[in-house]
């Protein structure tokens, strides 16, 4: 039986890492070269699919023989775009314009295999409910969990839960930036064995 190829993760994220760290298989992170800026007008599900497919292209062009996994996601007030917010200030704005507001996340999945000639891209949304949220507990919350690298400026697998009145979705692990259940699919349709065995 042929050996499986190579799996790399086109992300720096942490966060992405960590996921994918999971699934127990052997994996390298690369740093794709992607202008990640928004297109005037960009649906945000759109933006999301084009990222993750364009950072899975480029790294995959550098190593054509692995199979690349692009993940890209972005965090949704409606149409508007929530960026990352960088600061604790901005963070605390940032809540509170999600106080008792309706969040979706969307994230982009895209698995190339260059050798086989094969792709899947796929986008996978998450919703988050926020509670009505008091400015003392959002600063609260922002000095425990300093969530400044997080779209939302909040931490879901943290204590960001406790901002949520309830959740919808198919694969919680969407909402910290890798959709590990569609992953587990594609990876399957791959040829890989998940859960892995001995051999």
């Amino acid at each position: 039986m042929p050996a499986r190829p190579t799996l790399i993760l086109a992300s720096t994220s942490r966060y992405r890492r960590t996921l994918l760290e999971r699934l127990s298989l052997p994996f390298e992170a690369v740093a794709p070269q992607v202008d990640e800026t928004r297109e005037p007008d960009e649906p945000p599900a759109d933006m999301v699919l084009r990222l993750a497919t364009a950072k899975a292209t480029e790294v995959a062009s550098r190593f054509p023989e692995a199979l690349v996994i692009g993940s890209d996601q972005c965090a949704a007030l409606g149409t508007d775009v929530l960026g990352k917010p960088g600061s604790h200030e901005k963070a605390r704005v940032q809540l509170g314009r999600l106080s008792g507001q309706r969040v979706t996340f969307h994230t982009g999945l895209c698995l190339i295999d260059s050798a086989g000639g094969r792709e899947w891209c796929d986008v996978v949304p998450f919703t988050v409910h926020m509670r009505d949220l008091e400015p003392d507990e959002i600063e609260r919350y922002l000095r425990a969990d300093r969530p400044y690298d997080c779209a939302g400026s909040f931490k879901s697998e943290g204590l960001g839960i406790s901002l949520f009145r309830s959740m919808e979705g198919e694969d919680p692990t969407a909402l910290v930036g890798l959709p590990l259940i569609r992953l587990c699919t594609r990876l399957r349709e791959a040829g890989f064995t998940i859960p892995p065995g001995d051999s």
